[in-house]
């Protein structure tokens, strides 16, 4: 910090001989009160800024409204003890002893440091006199008592206008006839301002006018201060002069200052009194903190009395200069990363700033000019929890703003005392990227020129107790790759090409089309393979397997591999393990264009606790419920969402969406519904508090489910919805505006998984054939609610992971019997009514279960593999089930409705049999015979219609090419007039050991 000279609260001495000033006469103070006309109590106010000019100044000096003194000293003093009620005259005759003592010469070395300055449009009246004129008038400053004022105020930069009025008037004093000489305030002001001697005032008309009002207010400098060109908006590097003497010049009466006279000043009608642009203690204070809820109001440009005051926050910055056109000003250093001045500006300009740090000078446009990005209707949506697009108003976007490129970054964080955003772009030190509270909406906003894609960034923000955390962005889309956490800046420029799939999706709801599913895991299905090199072999190993959908196990970034991505930290950004978000788009529109639908998971119900994302996001329970024992996910360690919070449930609406409309996903496969609808699940009693009807129902959670359906369905036309809930929760499937028995309406999803199916039919297929009769149930049970709800049969990733074993080791016998266990359930799967679903790795009998660490067995369909064709039969059988299933409306038309299905026989136990038909909307039917025993069954009479003349078989899961026995019934089969099962006619069939038969009207 520079030393500031010290005042010694007494008035220098005077030279010995001093004259002592003479009064002036009746027709001198006439003509110099004509020259004023300026009102006495404006002239008072107005004293003390350096905007004054010399007519101005000589109005000021009849404050109390006595007579002008006779010289400027004698006028200064008489001012000052006016002030107090001593009579004019007394107070002459005291300036006058005092003076007499000692004669002060102003220096001439001050006036010749002082360069001419070119007078700017208006207000340069800081600028007090060119050359070497300047200094008579304004020694009388020095010795006045007013001065004294002067002395202590200067060095601490008070801007105290009725204690300045003295020192305000430097060059005015010179229209007194006799100027009393005084050792001029220079040396002191000079003293000050040594540290800072490199920087050399600049002499162009516009550093001019940014000194004019800055340096008299700033500095309260008396006229050896205001040596011509020496911008308070810089640090001037005036040296001390030496202490040299020089007669004072005397002005003829009535006539103005040499220096005054010789200069183009434009005085505006109006004299404001000019405030200090500096940020004051308690904003810079809250600045350096990170806890300032409006920066805008402080930092950048903004009209005040006597100009236009910029103010710019760059911590580490050496020098800042604002640029406007012909404008270059440079702005006063006020420590701490802080710059301001104050220029004579009418209005704000369009500016830049060029700031310097060591080695290197940047010029950017100023962050705090601008207005905010985020309107009231924004605002609005957000705090009702209504903005189906909150993606494109939170976040990281790049984008134009005011016409300058450059990112918006939004964050919602109501509890928070204020936030910064930090990134690569500012070395993460957000110290000078303060965010602005939008009113009571929690979000915080800032649009930062020049930075753009591809930057590192994530918040900064200081929790209620003040600590601060680093958080990244919940509405990121795009993330660094995990282990790293950083959200990255990014913005979509990919062009879609699959216009024709969107089109004919909505042709038909997915619950009465086909609906033949592939679930994969894609950082496993061929590990290493980014979403591009994926979108090369996917597609074409799915279509040729004949499924209709593909199900992608949660895309969301998730820092732990090992959760198979249910465990989200980044809910809006596909995962960046393998590639970008435009990447992933190319995958998806990859499959559109094969004719493949794009299914996702999505995790609602839960998220993890890693302390850079959600969980307590701005230092308070915000995502999740703030009622720990309802936050706390019991089986997982995770947090809950707080589904009655608006902008929570805002949050997770919008974001099904956003994956539905930013990327063509088809459909959400909605997981662990189930943890979402029950307030007790997985709690003991006393763990959990009852809903307002004493019910234990999460009535949040069910009007978030509404919800999310509802605006799906209405924003995505085409798009499915599928709950995976292991419950009797009635109406999952239901519309919402269709109430059940319980009194609620729908949850309006569109399928549901039939968990119950899974379990019990995996049970029973894992019983020995010998035990089967005596488990028969578990097979037919699931046709007593088979239309309760819209049904997936699922065959999932769970099934098949930590110790379940695959599909084809559940199986009991040696190998050729699990394989033949593993084709006659898929042929009965893939018959019963519902849609299908089939984890990868099982389309081909892979033995060992499924590891996210290396993927599905693909060396088992190696033709140098001995086993290669038995896995490849099973390949090869699901392939043709599909290809059979999306030919035979049967199977799939009224999946949903009880007409399209009939038994033949379900209570066969003892020969483990079931037979059934399946109809579509025209009656046409499809025959289904399954054999879950070990034996070949000949002439195996069965019921059927009467109206079909014969039927062959569509597909036999023991068909040699499959790898089975090949036990088959070649030629079509006619009824026989004999009535079996209740029907008028049957058939005699030869059933294959361990298989299902499919048959049709030939």
């Amino acid at each position: 910090m520079t030393p500031r000279p010290e005042s010694s609260g007494s008035r220098p001495k005077g030279t010995a001989g001093e004259k002592i000033p003479e009064q002036p006469t009746a027709a001198q103070q006439k003509s110099a009160a004509k020259k004023t006309a300026v009102p006495k109590q404006a002239a008072a106010k107005k004293a003390a800024p350096a905007k004054a000019t010399a007519k101005k100044a000589a109005a000021t000096k009849t404050t109390v409204g006595k007579t002008v003194a006779k010289k400027a000293a004698t006028k200064k003093a008489t001012a000052k003890k006016t002030a107090v009620g001593q009579p004019a005259a007394e107070t002459a005759t005291a300036a006058a002893k005092k003076t007499a003592a000692k004669k002060t010469a102003a220096k001439k070395s001050a006036a010749k440091k002082a360069t001419t300055v070119k007078a700017t449009a208006a207000r340069t009246t800081a600028v007090k006199a060119a050359a070497g004129d300047t200094v008579a008038g304004k020694a009388a400053a020095a010795k006045s008592p007013a001065a004294k004022t002067t002395a202590k105020k200067a060095p601490a930069k008070k801007a105290t206008a009725a204690k300045s009025a003295a020192a305000a008037t430097t060059a005015a004093e010179a229209v007194a006839k006799k100027a009393t000489p005084a050792k001029a305030t220079a040396k002191k002001a000079a003293a000050k301002k040594a540290a800072t001697a490199k920087k050399t005032a600049t002499a162009t008309s516009t550093v001019a006018a940014t000194s004019t009002v800055a340096e008299s207010r700033a500095e309260k400098t008396t006229a050896g201060k205001a040596s011509a060109g020496k911008p308070v908006a810089k640090k001037s590097a005036a040296k001390k002069a030496p202490a040299r003497k020089a007669p004072a010049r005397k002005a003829p009466a009535g006539q103005a200052p040499a220096g005054v006279a010789g200069s183009a000043q434009v005085v505006p009608p109006e004299m404001e009194v000019a405030v200090s642009p500096a940020v004051d203690a308690v904003d810079r204070e809250r600045l350096l903190a990170g806890t300032h809820h409006a920066p805008h109001s402080v930092l950048g440009a903004h009209p005040v009395p006597g100009g236009i005051a910029f103010r710019a926050f760059r911590p580490y910055a050496l020098s800042v200069t604002v640029v406007s056109g012909e404008l270059r000003a440079e702005l006063h250093d006020d420590g701490e990363g802080f710059f301001s001045g104050l220029l004579p500006l009418r209005e704000v300009p369009a500016y830049r700033l060029v700031v310097e740090y060591e080695g290197t000078v940047l010029e950017t446009e100023d962050a705090y000019r601008f207005l905010p990005t985020l309107g009231d209707l924004d605002l609005h949506l957000i705090g009702e929890g209504r903005h189906e697009e909150l993606w494109t108003a939170l976040g990281a976007h790049p984008m134009t703003h005011e016409g300058v490129t450059g990112t918006r970054f939004a964050v919602w964080a109501p509890n928070a005392r204020g936030v910064r955003v930090t990134g690569t772009f500012n070395f993460w030190d957000g110290t000078g990227h303060v965010m602005r509270s939008l009113g009571s909406s929690g979000v915080w906003e800032l649009f930062l020129p020049d930075v753009g894609e591809g930057e590192l960034y994530k918040f900064e923000i200081t929790r209620p107790d003040g600590s601060k955390t680093l958080r990244a962005d919940p509405l990121a889309r795009r993330t660094e790759v995990p282990p790293a956490t950083s959200s990255v800046i990014t913005s979509s420029a990919y062009e879609w090409g699959d216009a024709e799939w969107l089109a004919r999706r909505a042709e038909a709801p997915a619950h009465e089309a086909p609906f033949s599913v592939y679930e994969i895991h894609l950082p496993s299905w061929r590990p290493g393979l980014t979403y591009r090199q994926l979108a090369e072999q996917l597609p074409g190993y799915v279509k040729n397997l004949g499924f209709t959908h593909v199900e992608l196990m949660p895309v969301a970034e998730h820092p732990f591999g090992g959760s198979w991505g249910y465990q989200v930290t980044g809910f809006y950004a596909p995962t960046s393990r393998l590639g970008t978000p435009d990447d992933f788009r190319y995958l998806v529109d990859s499959l559109h264009r094969a004719g493949i639908g794009v299914l996702m998971d999505w995790v609602p119900a839960h998220f993890p606790r890693d302390d850079w994302a959600l969980a307590e996001f701005d230092g308070r329970p915000l995502y999740e419920h703030e009622d720990p024992l309802r936050a706390a996910h019991p089986d997982w360690g995770t947090l809950e969402f707080d589904f009655g919070r608006n902008e929570v449930r805002n949050f997770l609406v919008a974001n099904a969406v956003y994956w539905c409309e930013e990327f063509h996903i088809d459909g959400l496969r909605v997981d662990a519904v189930a943890s979402m609808l029950y307030l007790d699940y997985s709690r003991e009693p006393g763990q959990w508090t009852p809903n307002e009807h004493g019910g234990r129902e999460n009535l949040d959670a069910v009007a978030f489910l509404q919800e999310m359906n509802a605006t799906v369905y209405r924003r995505v036309p085409g798009v499915v919805t599928i709950a995976e809930e292991s419950t009797a929760w009635d109406g999952v499937t239901r519309a919402t505006h269709h109430k059940g028995p319980s009194g609620f309406g729908g949850l309006g999803f569109g399928l549901k998984w039939n968990m119950g199916w899974m379990h019990d039919s995996l049970q029973y297929m894992s019983h020995e054939p010998v035990h089967r009769k005596y488990h028969h149930g578990e097979m037919t049970f699931s046709m007593v609610y088979a239309y309760s709800e819209n049904y997936v049969l699922p065959i999932s990733h769970d099934e098949v992971v930590h110790g379940k074993r695959s599909l084809v080791s559940k199986m009991p016998g040696d190998w050729w019997q699990q394989r033949a266990g593993v084709r006659s359930y898929l042929g009965y799967m893939w018959a019963h009514p519902g849609k299908q679903l089939l984890f990868m790795g099982q389309e081909f009998a892979q033995g060992a279960e499924w590891s996210e660490a290396h993927g599905p067995d693909w060396w088992l369909l190696d033709p140098g593999y001995g086993a290669e064709p038995d896995h490849r039969g099973v390949r090869d059988l699901v392939r043709d089930l599909n290809t059979v299933y999306r030919a035979t409306p049967a199977l799939w038309r009224l999946d949903t409705d009880p007409a399209g299905f009939e038994w033949i026989v379900g209570d066969a136990a003892d020969d483990n049999v079931l037979a059934f038909l399946r109809l579509d909307p025209e009656g046409v039917p499809v025959l289904a015979v399954s054999n879950f025993a070990p034996v070949t069954r000949q002439d195996y009479r069965l019921g059927v219609p009467d109206d079909v003349p014969a039927w062959h078989e569509a597909l036999n899961t023991d068909a040699a090419r499959y790898g089975g026995s090949d036990v088959i019934n070649p030629d079509p089969v006619k009824p026989e007039p004999q009535s079996w099962h209740g029907r008028p006619a049957s058939i005699r069939l030869t059933l294959p050991p361990l298989a299902t038969v499919w048959l049709r009207p030939a």
